[in-house]
């Protein structure tokens, strides 16, 4: 049918601003990942944008070949925005995280990093995971112990290929 209601609830999804994230994977190993936190864009634009950024763009890798587009697999992550986490050490800092279900973004000064929710797959440890993230935001890797850190945490869904 024409214009059905699903149709038209996905054009408006796609219309929304969202943080959005591209990942590539090849062969199980990360080989791009960029997106934006930040509501700015449109879910379309933003996932158009991202997965053009995260396959020539990343600055940790090359651009992505020809050759390689059959063993890369696309991960899209659409972001809820980004809220403020008030805690008062780092005991609480910790107490406070969910594992799994939160990604979280660290401020302080100029520097900033953020590691999504999927990253808890291989970072389970809440200390562990924030002493990566302030070693990724070039902050000293115990700084998140300082209590002296502008937190945030979002939730993601997402969404991969499967072939």
């Amino acid at each position: 049918m024409p214009g059905s209601l699903k149709t038209k609830v996905s054009s408006l999804v796609l219309k929304e601003k969202r943080g959005t994230f591209v990942t590539l994977h090849k062969k199980g190993n990360l080989r791009g990942c960029i997106g934006n936190i930040d509501p700015t864009k449109t879910i379309l634009q933003g996932v158009m944008d991202n997965a053009k950024q995260a396959a020539f763009n990343d600055s940790r890798f090359s651009p992505l070949s020809y050759e390689e587009l059959k063993d890369t697999h696309i991960e899209i992550s659409i972001l809820t925005p980004p809220e403020k986490l008030d805690y008062t050490d780092a005991k609480d800092l910790v107490a406070k995280l969910r594992p799994d279900i939160d990604g979280v973004m660290i401020k302080k000064q100029y520097k900033s990093a953020t590691f999504l929710p999927q990253v808890w797959e291989q970072l389970k440890d809440p200390e562990i995971f924030l002493t990566h993230l302030c070693s990724k935001a070039g902050l000293p890797r115990d700084e998140w112990k300082s209590c002296d850190l502008n937190v945030l945490v979002y939730q993601v869904q997402s969404f991969q290929d499967k072939s």
